[in-house]
């Protein structure tokens, strides 16, 4: 739930920068848990009263459109990650040539910073986002006591 709250609370149309697989995947797992809950709450509420049913089918309606700006950033943020261009998220939109969008999604992210900024799993590589600064393998006082 954290990472649905990071895309739509802290980026919700930040579309700099570059978002893992994890948090692009679990935005969309609790976004359609949420969509699936709406719409089982609305086929039981549209047999006990249509207007009932009709309303929250409209509540459906707008939470669509507004988690749809919160899907496209992460979405392009997601691309960002593989070092895809922008204009890539046409892809999610057009018939079969969205597995491609799919495949880019599923497809891990460029280790190390690239023309979209620093990688956001530096932590869990262990890759020094600045590169190899400094440079000190062999030099370094608190692994070598005899320099």
């Amino acid at each position: 739930m954290e990472w649905f709250l990071k895309v739509v609370r802290d980026n919700y149309a930040n579309f700099e920068g570059r978002a893992r697989r994890k948090e692009f995947w679990m935005f969309i797992l609790i976004y359609i848990a949420i969509y699936i809950a709406l719409l089982i709450v609305s086929g039981i509420l549209s047999f006990i009263s249509e207007s009932l049913g009709l309303l929250v089918y409209g509540l459906l309606s707008l939470v669509g459109l507004a988690l749809l700006i919160p899907y496209l950033a992460v979405g392009i943020r997601r691309l960002h990650d593989s070092g895809n261009p922008t204009w890539y998220i046409v892809f999610a939109f057009i018939p079969l040539v969205n597995f491609y969008f799919l495949y880019l999604m599923v497809k891990e992210g460029d280790r190390g910073p690239n023309e979209f900024g620093p990688d956001p799993k530096a932590d869990e590589n262990g890759i020094n986002s600045f590169g190899n600064f400094p440079p000190t393998p062999g030099n370094n006082p608190f692994t070598n006591p005899n320099p």
